[in-house]
């Protein structure tokens, strides 16, 4: 059976409650009753009143339904109100989303990484220029140290014993025997105005033909710059045997007189940048002189008595 009450009295009924502002909208909702049993749907539906204030609303089972939808409403009314203020409508793509700002982010990533490559390229080309510019000043200082080669002058040679005898070589084959001892005196000027110098030499040989007779060794020093210096070696030869000098030596009335050659090699370096820059030169000397086994006097050499290359 269908509920006794008609439209009219549920109207009187919301008019007559005092507690209802008429401004107040009104809701009803119409439900089948439960005792209709033939299903037709033009049967008469249940009205119940809906109140949609605060106070009555979260009693209702439509509460919950109803405050979602406010909530999703007031929601995206406050996104479309931000999205409004921080410049207007936003372009989307063609899944409806909004678009962003990453291919700006990407742009920036990209000009930060063309920055540091550029940064690098700099700093190899710095470093590019420096070399080369020292690579310049150091062939510069170079060529400026070439012109200033150590001089060397022979000065004297003094003879402190000599002895030509007869005698024989170690298997025994007789032959004439030569020991001698002297000191051969040099004079050594740097001319550098910038650079001091390193001085060595070869061995120093007193050679008779093709055989060396008495060897010396220059003590290696150092020699400051525009600066000169008198050094002295020590040559001493004993017992050396002489082939084929029979008719090269001849005796004389004091003693015996030995025709000998002097040869050796300075040899100069100079640091001009430490290690960098070095410039090196080799003087070439070779003086003839005769020893007599009767003077006791040093041999001075001349100016032009020595060759030197």
């Amino acid at each position: 059976m269908l509920s006794a009450k008609s439209e009219s009295d549920i109207t009187s009924l919301v008019s007559s409650s005092p507690s209802r502002s008429p401004k107040q909208p009104v809701y009803y909702v119409q439900s089948p009753s439960r005792d209709s049993h033939d299903g037709d749907k033009s049967s008469s539906m249940q009205a119940t009143p809906i109140s949609n204030s605060p106070m009555e609303s979260p009693s209702h089972p439509s509460f919950g339904r109803h405050s979602r939808n406010s909530s999703a409403s007031r929601f995206s009314g406050i996104f479309r109100s931000s999205s409004g203020r921080k410049g207007g409508s936003r372009k989307r793509n063609d899944k409806g989303w909004p678009e962003c700002n990453v291919i700006m982010e990407e742009g920036e990533y990209d000009e930060l990484k063309e920055l540091a490559f550029t940064r690098r390229v700099q700093a190899l080309i710095a470093l590019f220029s420096f070399i080369a510019l020292f690579t310049v000043f150091c062939l510069i200082i170079w060529g400026a140290s070439r012109p200033f080669k150590t001089e060397i002058t022979v000065k004297s040679l003094t003879v402190h014993n000599l002895y030509v005898g007869e005698g024989s070589d170690f298997t025994g084959v007789p032959t004439k025997m030569l020991t001698i001892n002297g000191s051969l005196h040099m004079n050594v000027y740097n001319p550098a105005t910038f650079f001091g110098i390193h001085v060595s030499s070869s061995p120093i040989n007193l050679v008779f033909t093709d055989i060396t007779v008495a060897s010396g060794q220059l003590k290696k020093y150092y020699q400051p710059r525009r600066s000169r210096r008198v050094v002295s070696v020590n040559l001493e030869g004993n017992k050396v045997p002489l082939y084929g000098a029979g008719s090269t030596i001849t005796p004389s009335l004091t003693g015996v007189d030995v025709p000998l050659t002097l040869k050796f090699e300075i040899r100069s370096r100079g640091n001009v940048v430490g290690k960098l820059v070095r410039t090196k030169h080799y003087n070439q000397i070779t003086c003839p002189l005769v020893l007599s086994s009767s003077r006791s006097k040093p041999i001075k050499f001349k100016k032009n008595a020595c060759t030197y290359q």
